[in-house]
């Protein structure tokens, strides 16, 4: 890797959540930034929702931020903040990536969906023709959810405490016509697929996000969490033989996809 020389000439990207001590991507996508020769760093930033507007508003005349990655819990807020969006972030309304556009204003995208079936593939995971669970329609859920379908699912049972936020998830994915589409539940039997896309599990005392004692071996588990880096529903899912693929993994896989969407590498240009 190149080594790094921060200057005045150095352009800044941020990563906006609340919290924001769990992420994982600064180090990485800034070593990536050097290693493609672009003179950048990611930086945290920890910004609540009640100050997020105002916060952007003045993001937008720093003249050298040029990206911006967004977390838990901005995507749907964010995507509201921008001038332009992918086709899968305005069929979701979310976004996990910004861009600042030539013209002005942002370009979004959300690529957790990418990342989340990358790290299934790289485990040994094929989510064609499976039947799957998935736990959490939030930001991070609702790309998963979508990228599930397009990898081929045979079927997605959906569950979240948030039934109106479930439901609009899964009218938004019937109109793909792609699978057949339903409400699920905590309860993972008969599943060949299962997918965490909820932070239970980030803290001491979290309940399990499924009911493990009903796992199969031959049941997929994966998982967006990275702090810890072997969730609890991880942890327990392996101890019954299941294979598995964690945050960090699904992370390792979306990593490339973020860098060309900042780098404008994506084909959008």
């Amino acid at each position: 890797m190149n080594s790094l020389n921060l200057t005045g000439a150095t352009r800044l990207n941020i990563i906006v959540g609340d919290p924001i001590a769990q992420v994982k991507s600064p180090g990485g996508v800034t070593r990536a930034f050097v290693d493609r020769g672009y003179d950048g760093i990611l930086v945290p930033v920890q910004i609540d929702g009640v100050h997020l507007k105002a916060f952007l508003a003045a993001a937008s005349e720093v003249r050298n931020l040029d990206g911006i990655i967004v977390t838990v819990p901005h995507k749907f807020a964010c995507f509201e903040f921008c001038a332009s969006a992918t086709e899968r972030s305005r069929l979701l309304g979310s976004v996990n990536i910004m861009r600042r556009r030539p013209e002005g204003g942002w370009h979004g995208d959300i690529v957790d969906g990418l990342g989340f079936v990358g790290a299934v593939r790289a485990r040994g995971g094929n989510p064609a023709g499976k039947r799957a669970l998935q736990i959490g329609a939030g930001g991070a859920g609702s790309a998963i959810a979508l990228a599930l379908v397009e990898a081929g699912v045979r079927s997605l049972a959906i569950h979240d405490t948030d039934v109106v936020r479930r439901d609009q998830l899964i009218a938004k994915l019937k109109t793909l016509g792609r699978a057949e589409i339903h409400v699920g539940s905590a309860d993972p039997t008969g599943f060949d697929l299962v997918a965490n896309a909820t932070p239970l599990g980030m803290k001491a005392g979290d309940p399990l996000p499924v009911g493990v004692s009903r796992l199969n071996s031959a049941t997929f588990v994966g998982c967006v969490i990275t702090n810890p880096a072997v969730s609890p529903l991880i942890e327990a899912a392996r101890s019954k033989g299941c294979a598995t693929s964690t945050g960090t993994d699904m992370y390792n896989a979306l990593q490339s996809s973020m860098i060309d969407f900042l780098l404008a590498h994506d084909g959008s240009r």
